[in-house]
Order: C-alpha cells, then sequence, then structure tokens
C-alpha cells in the first residue's frame, strides 16, 4: 500500500501533510498539480509558485517526503487559442476559443485535472489518497466517506479550516496568497475577486499586460475576461485606475488641510 497525498499549496492540503508529519502517518508521495500559462510562465501566482518550489518542497523533503510536479501537455494559452472547427453555431466555426466561462473552465479539466486522472491511472500500486477537507465541509467529508481509498487527515484529527490555517501558522507554511485572498487560484482566473485582482495589477503587471493584451484578439468567441458577468479586465483597469486616483485626490486634500 502506498500513502499519497494531493497537495495545492493551501492551508487544508498542507495541514495534512503536517499531521502526517506529526503523527508518524505514512506518506510514500506528495503530488501537485501546476497549470501553465504558457510554456514558461506558471498559471500559478509567483509568490506562490515560489513558496511551493523553494520552500514547502525543501521542507518536505528533509521530513523524507517525496514530491512530484504534474504537468498537462496542454497550457492555458493553447485552450485560449484553441480553434472552434465543430459547433452548433456556424458563426463560431474558425475563431479562437478565448476566455473561458466561469464555471465550465476547460482550463481546469485539461491543465490541472487531467494530469492528476493520468497520474492514477498510471500508478500500477495499490494506494491510498490523502485529502484535504476539514471537517467543516460536512458534504465534502460525506463524498469521502463512500470513496474507500481516500482519507482526510484533518477529518482524522478533527481539524476545522480556521484549525488547518492554524496549524500551518504555526509551521509558517501560510502561502503569501492568504495575504490578500481567501483563496488560490490562477492568477488569470474569471472567478477572481477584486482583492485578487488588484494584487495581479500592483504586483505583476506584466502577468496583467498579458490579460489586456489578450483581450484586444481579434476573431475571439470568448471576447472578454468574465463572459458570464460581462466584465472585461480593461473595465477593470479603468475601475482600479480611477479609485487610485480618487485616493491620490483624498489623500492630497488631506495635505492641504493639514498646511492650512
Amino acid at each position: 500500500m502506498k500513502y499519497i497525498a494531493s497537495w495545492s499549496g493551501g492551508k487544508d492540503s498542507t495541514a495534512s501533510i503536517i499531521l502526517a508529519h506529526e503523527n508518524n502517518e505514512p506518506l510514500d508521495l506528495i503530488i501537485f498539480s501546476e497549470v501553465m500559462f504558457d510554456k514558461s510562465i506558471s498559471g500559478e501566482l509567483p509568490e506562490h509558485i515560489d513558496f511551493i518550489k523553494n520552500k514547502c518542497i525543501p521542507l518536505f523533503e528533509s521530513w523524507g517526503y517525496k514530491t512530484k510536479i504534474l504537468h498537462s501537455d496542454r497550457t492555458y494559452k493553447d485552450c485560449f487559442f484553441h480553434i472552434v472547427n465543430r459547433s452548433k453555431k456556424k458563426e463560431r466555426i474558425g475563431k479562437y476559443k478565448g476566455f473561458v466561462m466561469s464555471g465550465h473552465c476547460d482550463v481546469q479539466r485539461d491543465c490541472k485535472l487531467r494530469p492528476i486522472a493520468n497520474f492514477w491511472k498510471s500508478f500500477n500500486e495499490e494506494y491510498t489518497q490523502y485529502i484535504g477537507i476539514a471537517i467543516d465541509e460536512p458534504v465534502r467529508i460525506d463524498r469521502v466517506v463512500r470513496t474507500t481509498n481516500q482519507i482526510s487527515l484533518l477529518q482524522k484529527y478533527g481539524y476545522t479550516e480556521q484549525m488547518a490555517f492554524e496549524l500551518c501558522k504555526e509551521y509558517d507554511l501560510l502561502s503569501p496568497i492568504y495575504d490578500f485572498a481567501p483563496r488560490g487560484g490562477c492568477w488569470f482566473c474569471p472567478n477572481a475577486r477584486d482583492c485578487e485582482l488588484r494584487h495581479l495589477r500592483n504586483n505583476h503587471r506584466d502577468l496583467w499586460d498579458k490579460l489586456l493584451e489578450l483581450e484586444e484578439t481579434p476573431n475571439l468567441i470568448g471576447n472578454i475576461w468574465n463572459i458570464l458577468t460581462q466584465t472585461s479586465i480593461h473595465d477593470k483597469e479603468e475601475q482600479f485606475f480611477w479609485e487610485d486616483n480618487q485616493i491620490n485626490l483624498f489623500d492630497y486634500a488631506r495635505s492641504l488641510e493639514t498646511t492650512i
């Protein structure tokens, strides 16, 4: 029997690995699926993938745990620039697929989940999978109970999501994403909140500009960043620009009041 942990770098899956370490639970391998924007740029935020590769993995290896990073043969840009050849709507044929629809993400399917599925298919030994689900997620826990080869160590040791957060904090293994967002995800995800988008714009302008450039691509079916809400990255650029300028004007007005 091999014991394998599915790990995203988030608090719950990281806390599961810590619990395995603290309680001498068997753990033979940790798998992490990295989505790629293109062949050279990660789809993970730079500070998160740095946390994964340069902080967590060396520590886990010092604990005796091997880590395997999985990659798909497809990237986000492969999905974006896929030319549609078949469609019930004839006007779509010959166009690029463009931005994914929130809730129907073929990037999640093709670039993240498929390499995981392929890994399990090629794994020829008997295994038990550790997954990070806390006791205050009863619906997800119920699914685990019905799956015989999946175990939640958070459930076994009575950990809530908040307790998982605190455990990671104790070990200094909280991803930097928790400094500005409640969750992680690809930096181009249409589900990203304003706090995540603003962080991307303020701290990784090169990546933000790539989204602006993609939105200007001609011949797209999904021609704006969030098709479901009809929100474009250019809309967000304008919103953040004016919000920043309002803050600057407010600070300027306050400085005048102080001077007077």
